[in-house]
């Protein structure tokens, strides 16, 4: 693996890989002592040009377990703010010895073109680009629903069979693209939920369908159902009437998660909105998996970290795997 750029182009055996090495890395995870010297000598940069605590910790707390020597470069108040270039920043980590940079952007695409560029020859991976994608977290999302349903007994298997919910705010939501894509790949069947107005205009081209009614989906009695942060610092314009009827309408509430069958779970890729996109009493519920999902996230990433660095690197293909 050379990179780890997005889901859609991600195949079936590379994404299961990814998984089956994150039950590895689980696994060491329960032990007295975590750290593992894998990655030693090895140096990661976390690139943030967006605020990211959550995501940039996980990341670090990867890298650290598996005794790599960390870098967080966060953009404010860097020369970046000052006017340096993409270029510029990928040239001066180059000059620093970067084995890996981990980039989370604005602008969608630009960990494709710090990948494909020329300007740095380490291995990048997409911690979230503008409303396009952010891989590790739809990684993390497929390993949970599938340790949920099949314990400890998960390795090598896909998730055929599983229905997935993903409800909200899809048009911003780069975490919808990513769990798209990556689940059908792994053979789930996705059904998307959301007002008309925060539906991307070239969502027929998802492999998945769009209902607008909450409760007409949730009466399928689906296996996972994954609510999405609504984004109010993206949204320019009045997508819904007000918050309490985006709530009354697409919110997940006790009465809703009442509804759903035994075994169901409840996701959020979080930071919730509690009381907007989803209740207390659902974030608090048995059914819900939103720590679970960030104890999973370190797992992921190390695994994504230790495939980069550690695995074959297949620069043969020079794919964006």
């Amino acid at each position: 693996m050379r990179h780890l750029l997005d889901t859609r182009t991600l195949d079936r055996e590379t994404a299961l890989r990814i998984l089956d090495v994150a039950e590895d890395m689980s696994d060491t995870q329960s032990r007295e002592v975590k750290k593992l010297p894998t990655l030693r000598g090895k140096t990661v940069v976390n690139l943030f040009f967006e605020d990211s605590t959550r995501t940039r910790i996980s990341f670090e707390a990867a890298a650290k377990r598996l005794s790599a020597d960390v870098i967080n470069f966060a953009a404010k108040g860097s020369s970046v703010s000052k006017g340096e270039s993409l270029k510029d920043t990928a040239q001066t980590l180059q000059a620093m010895g970067a084995d890996a940079v981990v980039i989370r952007h604005p602008a969608s695409g630009a960990p494709q073109t710090l990948a494909t560029s020329g300007w740095i020859s380490a291995g990048v991976v997409n911690a979230g680009d503008g409303t396009h994608e952010h891989p590790t977290q739809a990684l993390l999302d497929a390993f949970t629903i599938r340790k949920r349903r099949f314990g400890a007994d998960s390795r090598g298997r896909d998730l055929s069979g599983v229905t997935v919910v993903i409800v909200g705010d899809v048009l911003h939501s780069r975490v919808a693209r990513s769990n798209v894509w990556l689940l059908a790949t792994l053979g789930a069947e996705v059904t998307l939920v959301s007002p008309p107005t925060l539906v991307p205009q070239n969502v027929s081209l998802w492999p998945a369908k769009v209902v607008y009614d909450l409760d007409q989906a949730l009466a399928e009695g689906p296996d996972a159902v994954m609510m999405l942060r609504i984004q109010l610092e993206r949204m320019n314009a009045a997508y819904f009437p007000t918050e309490r009827e985006y709530s009354r309408r697409w919110g997940l509430d006790a009465l809703r998660v009442a509804s759903l069958p035994d075994g169901s779970i409840v996701m959020h890729p979080g930071p919730m909105n509690r009381g907007l996109e989803i209740s207390s009493e659902a974030a608090d519920s048995p059914r819900s998996t939103v720590l679970e999902q960030v104890t999973n996230g370190v797992s992921i990433r190390m695994a994504v970290l230790y495939l980069l660095l550690a695995g074959e690197r297949d620069d043969e293909r020079g794919g964006d795997q």
